[in-house]
């Protein structure tokens, strides 16, 4: 019985997904058809918003420009700089400030201090101090994407069993094995949330550190070229497409990641994943 009800449980989460993809999927075919009437009727100008399916023809096109594929990987290669570095320093201090409380009230001012300022504000800084070029754009996206982990992962330590802790102290277990044995794997779900956030926010950081800076080769260098030459909107919208299509890629293939290494969490039980 109890299993008759897990797989009902999962049955309803499959419905109301496929029910979610297809109010998505109809939300954008709505958008799509805006955009088609308005440019095709002329209420607005093209050279302001060419029509929809113009847009999507020349995203298409640029698929077989490989000079415009040479930007996209630039683009590419430092959201993953960027992104590995903020994991790489997000986990370990993260778990720092998660096992020692004295440590986490010592640099909190800090913390709560750095958090809010833009990373976009810090462009000219930095391009100042390490020159035009991936550094900078790596560096940016490495500050901006290191949050969420950080949060998730101290936030992940405090939601761990403390009877499970306890066990295992009481068995001999130092410090350092209850951390590996039980409190890694519990926060590994909140950790692995944080990258899917900060991978949306390292290509954004990735995009838009290009279209500010105007150096170097991307996605948003594209763009940014794109807006000066004459009746270049369609580019930069095609650009836009893309932008949006890898965000899309990025997000599902880090959400099939989850729900394959953490089917013990409960929305994944729940959803029969």
């Amino acid at each position: 019985m109890r299993r008759e009800g897990v797989n009902r449980a999962g049955r309803a989460a499959r419905l109301r997904r496929r029910q979610e993809y297809g109010l998505g999927l109809l939300g954008v075919a709505l958008a799509f058809g805006v955009c088609e009437v308005v440019g095709r009727a002329g209420l607005v100008r093209r050279s302001y918003l060419p029509p929809a399916s113009e847009v999507l023809a020349r995203a298409a096109e640029l698929a077989g420009d490989r000079s415009f594929l040479d930007g996209v990987g630039a683009t590419l290669w430092a959201w993953t700089l960027g992104l590995g570095l903020a994991v790489a320093v997000a986990v370990p201090v993260g778990l720092l400030l998660g096992s020692l409380p004295v440590v986490d009230s010592a640099v909190r001012v800090i913390v709560e201090f750095l958090r809010p300022l833009p990373s976009v504000a810090l462009i000219p800084l930095v391009s100042l101090l390490l020159g035009a070029g991936t550094e900078t754009e790596v560096a940016l996206i490495t500050y901006a994407s290191v949050w969420p982990v950080l949060f998730n992962t101290i936030y992940g330590l405090g939601e761990t069993d403390p009877l499970a802790k306890d066990t295992l102290r009481a068995f001999g277990f130092g410090r350092l094995s209850v951390l590996l044995r039980v409190e890694l794997p519990a926060t590994a779900p909140f950790i692995a949330a944080g990258i899917r956030i900060s991978a949306a926010i390292a290509l954004i950081l990735a995009v838009a550190t290009e279209l500010l800076s105007g150096f170097g080769e991307g996605l948003g260098i594209f763009m940014a070229q794109a807006s000066l030459a004459t009746d270049g909107t369609r580019d930069v919208l095609a650009g836009v497409v893309w932008a949006g299509a890898l965000g899309l890629v990025i997000n599902g293939v880090l959400v099939w990641c989850e729900r394959r290494l953490f089917p013990w969490t409960p929305e994944r039980r729940g959803s029969g994943a």
